[in-house]
């Protein structure tokens, strides 16, 4: 059993404008990141429905413990990013319906799946949190540092906790279902679900967001868009429109580390797979160190700097 934390956090975005585009060396990332926000906020009202309703079914106590836990941290992890979903809404209304539309994603799965499938759809998406999220913190200095702070810390806070929690889900999965083969026959539908939610997002900041905020085109993740907008250049009479550049979140990334970080989600799949021997970024090791000694993490970048001004 892992022993979490419910940290309750504040990032104040309500303090001033939050950018859409809040690391302007990578727009690419800035994009992804805003679109796992939009996704969060419905995949964590998800996960609270879900274990509500799981709780009944669990007999073993460590695992009830565990299953509270998991579900306060997600709790949080919503209020957050709801937070900073509101604050992106707040300067371009129109994602108001973008939101809607996520969260109703998943509202639909809620309402017409069982808690079976609900149950393998978090263990598998939270199983390839490990992998992705220390990709991108092990290169904190590029994709995080450069950017607005509050946004950083939000996301550098909520990666380090899917690496506190990365058991969780599979835990309970495997307290109720316990079928390596139903979870991996369920894979395919739950990320064509992902991929799903994030094409929503994604869709709606380049519906509601100005290409000139933006800097990219928030659909450029997708291989099967950039495919048709390739052929526009070619084929004048297709009417794609343009949405601004194409470049991806991780272009500037090893490719080497990119094939690691995919071959941890290929192997978080694969029958008794056991998320406790994922090798884990340094940098959350470091998080947890400093919120232990009462750094101030809210501020990832600039506590340090603010603290000696203030002294």
């Amino acid at each position: 059993m892992t022993d979490l934390q419910i940290r309750k956090m504040r990032f104040g975005f309500e303090d001033h404008d939050v950018p859409f585009l809040w690391n302007e060396d990578n727009p690419a990332f800035s994009s992804m990141a805003n679109a796992i926000s939009f996704l969060a906020v419905g995949f964590e009202k998800m996960i609270v429905q879900m274990i509500t309703q799981a709780k009944p079914l669990i007999t073993d106590p460590k695992v009830a413990s565990e299953a509270d836990a998991f579900m306060r941290q997600e709790g949080q992890h919503s209020t957050a990013h709801r937070q900073h979903v509101k604050a992106l809404i707040d300067r371009y209304p129109g994602l108001q319906q973008t939101l809607d539309e996520v969260i109703g994603a998943f509202d639909k799965l809620t309402a017409e799946t069982s808690l079976h499938y609900r149950l393998a759809y978090t263990a598998d998406l939270e199983a390839t949190f490990t992998p992705v999220f220390k990709l991108m913190l092990d290169h904190d200095s590029t994709l995080f540092a450069p950017g607005d702070d509050r946004v950083a810390s939000l996301f550098i806070w909520h990666f380090v906790e899917e690496v506190e929690h990365r058991s969780s889900a599979l835990i309970i999965f495997d307290s109720i279902v316990g079928s390596d083969l139903y979870r991996m026959r369920m894979a395919p539908s739950v990320f064509r679900h992902v991929l799903k939610v994030i094409e929503i997002a994604s869709e709606g900041f380049n519906r509601h967001v100005p290409v000139e905020d933006r800097k990219i085109d928030a659909m450029a993740m997708f291989a099967r868009y950039r495919r048709k907008q390739a052929l526009r250049k070619v084929i004048p009479t297709l009417t794609a429109q343009y949405n601004g550049p194409m470049t991806r979140a991780f272009d500037d990334l090893p490719l080497g580390e990119q094939l690691t970080a995919l071959a941890g989600v290929v192997r978080s799949q694969m029958p008794r797979h056991n998320p406790e021997h994922e090798k884990l970024p340094a940098l959350a090791g470091l998080w947890f160190d400093r919120f232990e000694a009462g750094y101030d993490v809210t501020h990832w970048y600039t506590a340090g700097a603010n603290a000696q001004g203030d002294s």
